[in-house]
C-alpha cells in the first residue's frame, strides 16, 4: 500500500492518467461516433480524385482542409448532398462575391462532382446524396405535399413555387423545371437563406409528397385559365392596370367621340 501511495504521488502520475483518459475517450469516440455518409462502392481512389479537384477549385475560399475561411464557410459536416447540390446546379464554384449564389452552367462532369462529394463526405457526418428510391413519387400523397409546401415553403417560394424576393437583395428561386434531386437536396442541406429540413423536420415520405405536389402543379393544365406566372396579386394587378384600365380608357374615349 505504501508503494502504491508513493506512485500516486509521483510527478508523472498526472501525465499518465491524462494519457490514459485520452486513449479511452478516443477509443470510445471511434466506436460510437456517427459514421460518415459515403456512398456505397466509393473507393479511396475516388476520394483522392475528389480531394485533388477540391484543392484545385475550392480550397481558395474553403481552405486547404475545408475548414473555412473569411471567403467561404467550412464544409466539414455538410455531407455529400450539399456538394452535389451546389456544384451540380452550377452555383459553385462561385464566380465572384455576391449576395447570393445563382444557378448557372455546371463546370464539372457527373463523375467529378461525385468524387468531390465523396471527399467532403469523409470530413464529417452529413446528409448523403438521395437515391432513386428516395426520389420516387409513386404512391405519393399530393394533397399532403401541397399542405406541407404551403406551411413550410410558400412564404418564400410563393404558393406555386414561382419564387419571390427576400430581404437584402436575396431571393427564393423558382422551382419550376427544377429536378426532384435538387429539391430533395435543398431540403436536406438548406442552401443560401433556406432553413434545413432534415428527416426529423420533414420525413423522407413527406419530402416525396412535396416533390409530387410540385410535379402536379407544373405538369397539369391550369383549370382557371391563364396563370400569369402564378405570381398572385402582383401579376394580376399589373394585368388589370395595363390592359383593364387601358380598355376602359379606350371605351371612354370612344363614347366621348360618339357623343360629340
Amino acid at each position: 500500500m505504501n508503494a502504491l501511495a508513493a506512485r500516486r504521488r509521483h510527478p508523472a502520475a498526472i501525465a499518465i492518467l491524462l494519457l490514459l483518459g485520452l486513449v479511452v475517450v478516443g477509443g470510445a469516440y471511434s466506436l460510437f461516433a456517427p459514421k460518415t455518409a459515403v456512398a456505397a462502392g466509393v473507393t479511396t481512389d475516388v476520394v483522392a480524385d475528389g480531394r485533388a479537384l477540391f484543392l484545385a477549385n475550392c480550397a481558395t475560399c474553403h481552405g486547404l482542409n475545408a475548414q473555412g475561411t473569411a471567403a467561404g464557410p467550412t464544409l466539414v459536416g455538410v455531407g455529400a448532398a450539399s456538394v452535389n447540390f451546389q456544384v451540380g446546379t452550377g452555383r459553385m464554384p462561385l464566380a465572384g462575391p455576391a449576395v447570393q449564389a445563382q444557378r448557372g452552367d455546371v463546370k464539372f462532369t457527373d463523375e467529378q462532382i461525385a468524387a468531390m462529394a465523396a471527399y467532403v463526405a469523409t470530413l464529417g457526418p452529413g446528409p448523403g446524396i438521395p437515391s432513386d428510391a428516395d426520389l420516387s413519387t409513386a404512391g405519393a400523397d399530393v394533397a399532403t405535399g401541397g399542405q406541407l409546401f404551403r406551411v413550410n415553403c410558400a412564404m418564400c417560394h410563393n404558393f406555386a413555387g414561382s419564387g419571390g424576393a427576400l430581404s437584402r437583395g436575396k431571393y427564393a428561386p423558382t422551382l419550376k423545371g427544377v429536378e426532384a434531386r435538387d429539391v430533395y437536396e435543398a431540403m436536406l442541406t438548406g442552401p443560401q437563406s433556406m432553413p434545413v429540413f432534415n428527416d426529423q423536420n420533414i420525413s423522407p415520405d413527406n419530402k416525396r409528397n412535396i416533390i409530387a405536389f410540385l410535379d402536379e402543379t407544373y405538369n397539369k393544365p391550369n383549370q382557371g385559365g391563364m396563370n400569369l406566372g402564378n405570381l398572385g396579386p402582383v401579376s394580376e394587378g399589373m394585368f388589370i392596370w395595363i390592359f383593364g384600365l387601358g380598355i376602359m380608357i379606350a371605351c371612354a374615349v370612344w363614347l366621348g367621340s360618339k357623343a360629340a
